[in-house]
């Protein structure tokens, strides 16, 4: 793992970036509400991305002073075209690096940050080349979601009511190639056993599946 520091705009976000020897993908976590790099889910399926053999970008979408604002205020976290913008500029500063620009590039989302990978990928068809959400807000994607391209897993928990009829109606929406996993008995931060094994395991296939050639 290697700590690196992304130009976004004026503001420079901090990240931990994972490839795997022989990695043909890299994937751009973007997570949501009051959320971080260090985040224990979303580095529980990093890691297990990791061990299929994909590349990892874990990194904050705010910097230290607006997620302190954030904290108070919630202003943040669901503006979500700032989110997008962000994962936009993380995207394009992969594809600079040496060691990661061959790599094909897919966004894990969770939350709110689900809604920001929709608006990303949007944003950059030729280079999304898969999507997964983890308890996300799609809806929040608005107007960006019938021009999503890119091959789309949306994971629900089963007792996450509101949020299964809110990516329904996402789906609903979408153009692209879309699935919506439910998990039963999961709510909305996998916290049951074996809820985030399975999310992680469903987000492993997905990517496999769209994002390394065989």
């Amino acid at each position: 793992m290697t700590e690196v520091h992304i130009p976004a705009g004026r503001a420079l976000l901090s990240g931990n970036l994972t490839i795997q020897e022989n990695s043909e993908a890299l994937l751009l976590f973007a997570h949501g509400s009051g959320s971080s790099r260090h985040s224990p889910r979303n580095q529980f399926v990093a890691r297990t991305l990791n061990h299929a053999g994909l590349g990892t970008l874990l990194f904050d979408l705010l910097t230290p002073e607006e997620e302190a604002l954030d904290i108070y205020t919630r202003e943040h976290r669901f503006n979500i075209s700032l989110l997008a913008e962000r994962l936009v500029h993380a995207t394009k500063w992969t594809q600079k690096q040496v060691e990661t620009r061959d790599l094909r590039i897919g966004y894990f989302g969770s939350s709110t940050g689900g809604a920001a990978a929709l608006v990303a990928a949007a944003e950059l068809p030729q280079d999304a080349g898969a999507i997964v959400s983890r308890g996300g807000r799609p809806d929040l994607a608005g107007d960006a979601l019938p021009k999503v391209h890119a091959p789309t897993l949306l994971i629900v928990g089963g007792n996450d009511d509101i949020v299964i009829e809110l990516n329904e109606m996402a789906c609903d929406q979408m153009c692209c190639e879309v699935k919506l996993e439910i998990i039963p008995g999961a709510t909305h931060l996998f916290e049951e056993p074996g809820s985030l094994e399975e999310v992680a395991k469903l987000a492993s296939d997905w990517f496999s599946l769209h994002l390394i050639p065989k």
